[in-house]
């Protein structure tokens, strides 16, 4: 089965099913790479004992490969993260491209593995690390695939503070820190595709706010469909939003039709803000996140000037009064 038989959407991307069975042919040859990312995303590598093998294969992949088989023969459907409701027996999916810390995880993996550092408790700390990444690469496959799982600090077990029960006693616990690994199933990225098993679990690792993302982009092509912008080369409206998540905050509710270019651009003069026009003085210069924001705010008119003190102000927030 195939994702063109379940979904309505037109996104070409990995086939999930077909990767579910070809994982599955191959799973007892997989060699498994394992990683540690922090709160800010920056990327450990780590080493583990042979004997773990099995159990991670266990805790990472086996389940997640029966749920998508188990799905493939139920009629699961296969629907885009940013518009889908979650339902029962549904599968969730985004490109990695939009995921921006994702991305950046799995960057510093594939393009920068030789540079990072091997995490250790004594330099590195696991109150900062926020989620464990498991590589699987096979000898007949070049092209890896990712499992993330978010690791809460409730499953950290810390040598100074925990105890462990053995052969009938309590005693010291002896290593510099335990993790309890949940079986659960949570992100897969494979190849530019990121499938959520975990809508929860997800959207707490890598800080994806689907709903935000898909109304600032359609808010930025009425945007630009209404105003002459221009740009620095290679850098884009799109770009600068997902760069500062302020922006993309701030164009929630933006409406675009409300005034001409002509009009914001006399209010960014009267009000006294910087907003450049190009050489031509046909469009509106937007160099950096800055100017976005300044564009954002004039667009949103949150600059105004106090008739009772003359003083300007950029407002944080507005509630209409009500005309009694």
């Amino acid at each position: 089965m195939t994702n063109d038989t379940i979904s309505t959407d037109t996104r070409e991307r990995h086939d999930i099913f077909h990767w579910a069975n070809q994982t599955d042919a191959v799973k007892n040859e997989l060699e498994i790479d394992l990683y540690l990312f922090t709160k800010g995303y920056t990327v450990y590598a780590t080493n583990y004992a042979k004997e773990l093998l099995q159990q991670l294969k266990v805790l990472f992949l086996y389940d997640m490969i029966a749920q998508v088989q188990t799905g493939a023969a139920t009629g699961m459907m296969v629907r885009e993260f940013e518009a889908a409701e979650v339902e029962d027996n549904m599968l969730q999916t985004t490109t990695l491209e939009r995921v921006e810390h994702a991305q950046e995880v799995i960057e510093q993996i594939m393009y920068g593995e030789e540079s990072l550092e091997v995490f250790s408790e004594g330099d590195h700390e696991f109150r900062k690390v926020k989620g464990m990444v498991a590589r699987f690469r096979s000898s007949r496959d070049s092209a890896p695939f990712f499992v993330v799982k978010l690791l809460p600090q409730a499953q950290v077990l810390k040598g100074a503070t925990a105890w462990m029960f053995n052969a009938g006693s309590f005693q010291p616990f002896s290593a510099d820190a335990g993790l309890r690994i949940t079986p659960d199933n949570q992100v897969l990225i494979a190849g530019d595709d990121v499938f959520v098993f975990s809508e929860v679990k997800f959207v707490r690792l890598f800080g994806y706010d689907a709903k935000q993302f898909a109304i600032a982009e359609e808010k930025i092509k009425e945007i630009e469909a209404h105003f002459k912008l221009t740009y620095p080369e290679g850098l884009t409206l799109d770009a600068l939003c997902r760069d500062k998540k302020s922006l993309i905050s701030k164009i929630q509710n933006v409406d675009p039709a409300l005034v001409t270019q002509e009009q914001l651009m006399a209010h960014a003069e009267e009000i006294g803000v910087d907003l450049m026009p190009d050489d031509t003085g046909e469009r509106i210069l937007i160099m950096d996140g800055n100017d976005a924001l300044k564009f954002f705010n004039l667009l949103n008119d949150d600059y105004v000037t106090s008739d009772m003190t003359g003083i300007k102000y950029e407002v944080k927030s507005k509630k209409p009064l009500r005309q009694e």
